[in-house]
């Protein structure tokens, strides 16, 4: 963008150096198509920007979203980590209550005596 900045200052520069053998309407029209290419360098210089910083602003928006997806996912995994913890440990105390039972069956087995449940 600069670069056009300066092609269409140096093309006014020797345009306007140039006028000197000119007529006046000739300078007239010259001057008034250099005026006209500044504004035309000035208006898309200002889309350019406008179009950076709406896609500035679209990919900022995107990035803000990924992260907020991203968060979500991790607390639904970290809740879903939760459940399977708990039905792991309801299903090892379990376990734990058939080992028991199982030991003090063959505890009763091994002395004749009757079963009971193990505490």
């Amino acid at each position: 963008m600069r670069k056009t900045s300066l092609i269409a200052v140096a093309g006014a520069f020797a345009l306007a150096t140039s006028l000197g053998a000119c007529s006046q309407k000739t300078q007239d029209a010259a001057s008034d198509t250099a005026s006209s290419a500044a504004e035309d360098v000035a208006t898309t210089a200002s889309d350019v920007k406008d179009t950076a910083s709406t896609s500035a602003d679209a990919v900022g928006d995107a990035a803000s979203k990924a992260v907020d997806d991203a968060g979500a996912a991790a607390d639904k995994a970290a809740a879903n980590a939760k459940v399977a913890a708990d039905k792991a440990k309801v299903a090892a105390d379990k376990l734990g209550e058939g080992v028991k039972q199982g030991a003090a069956n063959a505890n009763a087995t091994l002395h004749n005596e009757p079963t009971t449940k193990a505490n």
